[in-house]
């Protein structure tokens, strides 16, 4: 008998998102009766703000929400995308230039399938999002990570980009506030990367979706704002998942140069076709709507950000540099690695997370997940309540 053929080597090369298997190996031990705090999931334990909610409800009523609509989002909702682009981003732009995508993640896929040749290059500034060099690869492309550590707050700059690019760098990947680090760009620091990207004709992937989550009076200034003119030469990428906590609702999007918006319209026609119908209502809400809840929101998050570094920073070994967006911290833990810990020599951060998880019932996400070793992600997206007995427990631990 001829023996199967075998799967498609790309999609077999695909490694699961870590932050969702730590995420999911918590909750598997909190189904067994264990009492494990969990900082993994970036997701704000908070409920869909009401109006959005019973925006959804009554889309439930409407027979035309239970048909196919266009693939690249209902009309209604790329207007209010676009009212949002202008309002926090600084750029105008023609609904024809909005893609309406199933979470951003969908979006961040479709950004490099429509970008990518074999061998192109992007530049992905380390740490970063688990998801995002396994979406260049799936576009044929090649990351190459440009490593900023907490000394330079985990950005960066110029010099470090154009020592990284080469005659086959396609694109750069730009994400303020960022995830994993919470590490915001000046005005100036992001100028001078758009207009380095500019003068070398570079794409620029810009995640925007924790825009609207940051603290001390800082702003994020999207780097279509700080440079209009990059803008032809610029995705965008958002969503509701965070600012609203709709993490479950799938609802992100794309903005962009006409030509790439149609040729990811035109791949989302044969891969999604359209979302949700009832979700892009809420999210027609959640923008244009009341922004009342999710303020209170960004209020109990600067709150617990401020705690968490607060007490983290009790422990010895352990460097936390204060974010200014979205709902992380990301401590420098190279002073608790190459030591003895519960009988244990922890060499490695993915090493230390284990140790974490079994000695004290507490996930957090390793480094390696981001980037190089030596690091820990932990989200605030979470109750204070929690937040604090978790701290508490690794204070205990590494006493």
């Amino acid at each position: 008998m001829t023996e199967r053929a075998s799967l498609s080597k790309k999609i077999t090369a695909i490694a699961e998102s870590a932050t969702l298997k730590v995420d999911a190996k918590a909750k598997a031990l909190k189904a067994e009766g264990r009492p494990v705090i969990s900082y993994a999931a970036g997701e704000p334990d908070f409920a869909t703000p009401s109006n959005v909610v019973e925006a959804a409800q009554a889309a439930l009523a409407d027979p035309a929400n239970y048909r196919y609509s266009p693939a690249a989002g209902l009309p209604a909702l790329k207007q209010a995308i676009v009212d949002k682009t202008k309002r926090d981003s600084g750029l105008a732009v023609e609904p024809s230039q909005v893609v309406v995508t199933n979470g951003g993640k969908q979006a961040v896929y479709q950004a490099f399938q429509v970008l990518l040749n074999p061998g192109d290059e992007v530049l992905l500034p380390a740490p970063y999002w688990t998801t995002y060099p396994e979406a260049i690869q799936l576009a044929d492309g090649t990351p190459v990570e440009v490593f900023a550590g907490a000394e330079q707050e985990y950005k960066v700059t110029v010099e470090q980009l154009e020592a990284a690019r080469t005659e086959h760098t396609k694109a750069l990947v730009f994400v303020s506030p960022s995830n994993p680090t919470g590490s915001v760009y000046t005005r100036e620091e992001t100028a001078a990367i758009a207009r380095w990207a500019l003068e070398h004709g570079i794409w620029i992937v810009s995640d925007e979706i924790y825009q609207n989550l940051t603290y001390d009076g800082v702003r994020a200034v999207s780097i279509v704002e700080a440079v209009p003119e990059v803008a032809e030469q610029t995705i965008l990428l958002n969503g509701v998942a965070k600012t609203y906590a709709m993490t479950g609702w799938r609802v992100g999007w794309m903005v962009g140069p006409a030509d790439a918006m149609k040729a990811a319209a035109n791949l989302q026609s044969h891969l999604t076709s359209n979302v949700n119908n009832v979700a892009q209502r809420g999210a027609i809400e959640a923008l244009a709507g009341q922004q009342d809840t999710a303020e209170e929101f960004r209020q109990a998050f600067d709150r617990r950000r401020k705690l968490m570094v607060d007490e983290l920073s009790k422990i010895e070994g352990v460097t936390v540099p204060t974010p200014q967006g979205a709902f992380y911290v990301y401590p420098d833990v190279q002073g608790l690695l190459g030591r003895e810990w519960g009988g244990r020599r922890i060499e490695t951060s993915l090493e230390l997370a284990d140790y974490i998880l079994d000695a004290a019932e507490v996930a957090v996400v390793p480094g390696e997940a981001f980037g190089p070793s030596g690091y820990l992600r932990l989200s605030y997206a979470l109750g204070e309540d929690q937040l604090l007995e978790g701290v508490r427990r690794l204070q205990r631990l590494f006493a």
